[in-house]
């Protein structure tokens, strides 16, 4: 028998953050930056969301693509991630990528940690 578990819902990158990702890129000179979403342990809910430039793939990234730009997951994270939407959004507060997730069960006031 196998123990096959479904693969996790994908994880949609909005236009806004795939042009933030493809400014943000050029501004480097690294045509072949990728953004990577990361989930760890703490926060002041349990989990918390890491954003950061990477140009290379590790073996258990899933790839997520908008626009020509890259949005990489570790397996891991992408569990905690599936379904979610990942924005970048600018106001008055400042302007910082916005991670929309449907596994959540609450998250902290400045949304960069929740539980589940």
């Amino acid at each position: 028998m196998n123990d096959l578990s479904p693969p996790a819902p994908a994880v949609a990158l909005t236009e806004s953050a795939a042009r933030r990702v493809a400014a943000l890129a050029s501004a480097e000179g690294n045509t072949a930056l990728m953004l990577r979403l990361a989930v760890s342990g703490g926060g002041c809910a349990g989990f918390q969301y890491g954003f950061s430039l990477d140009d290379s793939m590790q073996a258990d990234d899933a790839v997520f693509e908008r626009d020509g730009v890259k949005l990489v997951i570790d397996n891991t994270s992408l569990e905690l991630l599936g379904g979610s939407e990942i924005d970048y959004v600018e106001d008055l507060v400042g302007s910082y990528f916005k991670v929309t997730n449907p596994n959540a069960s609450s998250s902290c006031g400045c949304g960069t940690s929740f539980s589940v």
